[in-house]
């Protein structure tokens, strides 16, 4: 059978099960474009390249599939790097396809040429500059394989016009032979064992559970191993829900503005079992200074992740399921062989951190509206399984805080990259792949600018999703930070609450709005747009400025320095 090459394109992807690209199309994707109307493939035509590549994101937070998204060459290639980027630092399977120019003229700065292999090959797994149309399918094969095995990723396809258009003899790869691509499958036994002893022997273990919880599916396995252990969990700001905030042994968040006792456990623990994460500098704070009388047990999928920061006593490469599942059958052996250390005293400790230094802020009935008010309505309001999609910066930070992450899947962020306008359009993304269920993007203010112009594709293709915007009227993070460092010297972080008029704006663009100044509206609101479901809706939360986030360990500093913030007796 005879297809052209963008015919092969279309045909590859619906083989691989993609069920909706995100996208926009230009003059050298146009090929691609043609036989993508009579293909099964939903296409969501995005306002913005970068909006495509948040979307493809948040789909693939909430489902597991790899996210397509699809745009043409030059500045649109270009726009789609920051969405590859922060695939790449939080690892979210994407695929990407970029067209370009015709591989006859690359190389003479044709028009809406750029090298789009060489600026995305830092921020991808892989990418492909196809030369030949018979490699389609090959290379989608290919793509997919790289983009969801071993450490999750982006890839990029690029395809020049002209081989769009040629002709080639259509076939479907039975398999994906990559010689140099082998992600680690194997457990070592004797590993797993030593990780057995060590936790045996620990008197104030602490999990320190990582994204990767979620990308291997290990939810299940890392609930088994906690509760056989009544070892306790933190969750790092990827892992939110991969342990339910509500469960007994959960600590919650730790981090530069995780919750005091989830930062205290891991300073004061003599074991870390570090079960997909990467000890990030935002969780450790200076390196040198944490958790200095802790042994560590690292499992990663990823070898570069091992030593990169911390020396583990017991490093294990490996899936985090297969390792857990792996782990538990050892611990279960080894808790029948002989007595492990009671854990009854390191949990006196963390009860009293917990009773000391709780998440704290105080609303009053005629006072200012506090954003953590507004998250906890929200949360309180919504079902239980409610998908979060924030943006970055203090509304990030107190919806990780103040929502209760009780089911995976159901926090979606920017974590290592931390992109301001990520929110709404991955809000879109998340609720595209999850229409079953309710998604609230939490949003800042200057993050909301940055990307709201997607509430237009929403609006357009019947995606109902619902924002929240905290109006502190600032670049709230970066006004916190330059009142506590830099004297209050506010150095353009000033928005405006009224301009733009956020209510007209996202009316404009076909949703339902409202504004809510005091906390008797909070509720109402909240109710009145829950129960909208045929479009979006936005609500215009005017927050209070002053307020700051805490728990902070300030940048560069040990975490036993960490600033606890506002306390119930009123101390500090």
């Amino acid at each position: 059978m005879k297809l052209t090459g963008a015919q092969a394109l279309i045909k590859s992807l619906e083989l691989e099960g993609t069920e909706v690209v995100f996208g926009l199309p230009g003059g050298a994707i146009l090929p691609v474009y043609d036989p993508l109307i009579d293909s099964s493939i939903r296409h969501i035509l995005v306002r913005h390249e970068q909006g495509a590549g948040h979307m493809a994101e948040g789909y693939a937070h909430a489902t597991g599939r790899p996210g397509v998204a699809m745009v043409t060459s030059g500045p649109a290639a270009t726009n789609i790097v920051t969405p590859l980027c922060d695939a790449y630092m939080d690892s979210i399977p994407l695929v990407v396809i970029t067209g370009q120019v015709p591989y006859s003229v690359i190389g003479t700065d044709a028009f809406q040429e750029c090298d789009t292999v060489g600026i995305t090959m830092p921020v991808t797994k892989h990418n492909w500059l196809i030369t030949d149309p018979a490699d389609i399918p090959e290379i989608v094969r290919e793509a997919f394989h790289v983009a969801t095995t071993g450490r999750p990723g982006p890839v990029l396809i690029d395809i020049p016009k002209d081989v769009a258009i040629e002709s080639m003899d259509w076939y479907w790869p039975d398999s994906v032979d990559l010689p140099g691509y082998k992600p680690t499958n194997k457990v070592s036994t004797k590993l797993i064992k030593d990780a057995a002893r060590l936790m045996s022997t620990a008197k104030k273990p602490v999990i320190y559970a990582g994204g990767g919880i979620l990308k291997a599916r290990a939810a299940e396995a890392l609930r088994e191993l906690a509760e056989m252990t009544g070892i306790p969990v933190v969750t790092t700001l990827m892992a939110r829900g991969a342990f339910p905030d509500r469960h007994d042994l959960c600590l919650g968040m730790p981090g530069m503005h995780g919750n005091y006792t989830a930062i205290t456990a891991l300073q004061e623990a003599d074991l870390l079992i570090a079960l997909g994460s990467r000890f990030d500098d935002r969780v450790t704070g200076k390196v040198d200074a944490f958790a200095p009388n802790a042994k560590i047990i690292h499992v990663d999928i990823d070898p570069a992740e091992i030593g990169k920061v911390r020396r583990p006593d017991v490093p294990i490469v490996g899936d985090c399921r297969r390792v857990i599942e792996e782990l538990v059958k050892a611990v279960r052996s080894d808790l029948e062989k002989r007595h492990w250390p009671d854990l009854i005293p390191w949990w006196s400790e963390i009860r009293t951190w917990q009773r000391d230094f709780p998440l704290y802020y105080e609303q009053e009935e005629d006072g200012p509206l506090k954003p953590q008010f507004v998250i906890e309505k929200l949360r309180d309001l919504s079902p239980d399984d409610t998908i979060v999609a924030s943006g970055v910066g203090q509304h990030q930070m107190w919806a990780s805080q103040h929502w209760k992450f009780d089911y995976p899947y159901t926090w979606v962020n920017s974590g290592g990259l931390g992109t301001m306008g990520f929110s709404v359009p991955a809000a879109i993304g998340a609720k595209v792949g999850r229409p079953d269920r309710t998604v609230w993007s939490i949003d800042g203010d200057g993050c909301f600018q940055m990307t709201a112009q997607e509430l237009v594709t929403a609006s357009a293709e019947q995606i109902p999703i619902k924002v929240a915007i905290l109006n502190n009227a600032y670049l709230g993070m970066v006004r916190q930070w330059q009142e506590m460092f830099y004297e209050e010297r506010y150095s353009e972080v000033y928005l405006s609450p009224d301009l733009p008029d956020y209510v007209k704006w996202a009316e404009a663009m076909g949703c339902i709005a409202f504004r809510v100044d005091s906390p008797e509206d909070v509720a109402p609101t909240i109710e009145k747009a829950n129960a909208i479901t045929d479009r979006p809706v936005v609500i215009d939360f005017r927050t209070d400025y002053r307020e700051k986030v805490f728990p902070m360990v300030p940048a560069g500093a040990s975490n036993s320095d960490v600033l606890p913030g506002p306390t119930p007796n009123g101390g500090k």
